[in-house]
């Protein structure tokens, strides 16, 4: 698949400083992804992806579903996590084992040793599906850091600082690529442009993005 991002970074390997607390690891988890593919057909089939709604009424554009003990939802009431999918009352499907090892050893490697991750966020961005600038505030430890792993189409990082009026920096992100922050990072705004359409030969025309935390 050509790069839809022309950039001097490399693609695999190697680790990229975002800022205080904030680190991209090229390629990181490209050794387990086969097991976090198989892992998220497991999911989806238990528990499937859906656009869920915002507290404002407006359905979100990137699919979402979960795993692990509790899961992130939005609806009208509200943003929270749950520990039972709210389409059918029961428990999210377990985390496997090869994510909270992945997620484990990333956070370690990034300074967050200890890292327990007791909820894994499952994004699906088919083409034009964007994330906008967010904070993550919903759980209850803001000392543990956040796991970010990205998987099939690339697409654009954006991170910025605690305030929405920072600056923002943008950093293409591809398959097997995984993102930390914590510490003083932990509140910063981040968020993903929209992606582009392609195809990739594991995911085909969609982005999977797991995002892992101790929620709580």
């Amino acid at each position: 698949m050509a790069d839809l991002f022309d950039d001097a970074e490399p693609v695999q390997g190697g680790a990229l400083h975002l800022a205080e607390g904030a680190i991209l690891l090229r390629g990181r988890a490209l050794a387990v992804q086969h097991a976090l593919l198989e892992g998220v057909a497991r999911i989806a089939q238990a528990a499937p992806f859906r656009n869920m709604v915002t507290p404002g009424g407006h359905a979100m554009s990137v699919a979402m579903t979960n795993c692990g003990a509790a899961g992130w939802v939005t609806d009208r009431r509200g943003y929270r996590y749950a520990a039972t999918d709210p389409l059918d009352g029961r428990n999210w499907p377990a985390m496997p084992a090869a994510f909270a090892a992945l997620a484990r050893a990333a956070a370690a490697e990034a300074g967050y040793p200890g890292f327990v991750p007791d909820a894994c966020l499952i994004n699906r961005y088919a083409p034009g599906a964007r994330m906008s600038l967010h904070q993550d505030r919903d759980e209850r430890d803001m000392t543990r850091p956040i796991v970010s792993v990205s998987l099939g189409l690339p697409a654009m990082f954006q991170f910025g600082g605690p305030r929405r009026s920072d600056p923002v920096a943008r950093h293409p992100l591809r398959h097997g690529d995984v993102v930390v922050w914590g510490g003083p990072s932990r509140l910063n705004y981040h968020g993903i442009l929209a992606l582009k359409p392609g195809e990739h030969p594991l995911t085909g025309a969609v982005r999977l993005n797991l995002t892992f935390r101790a929620a709580r």
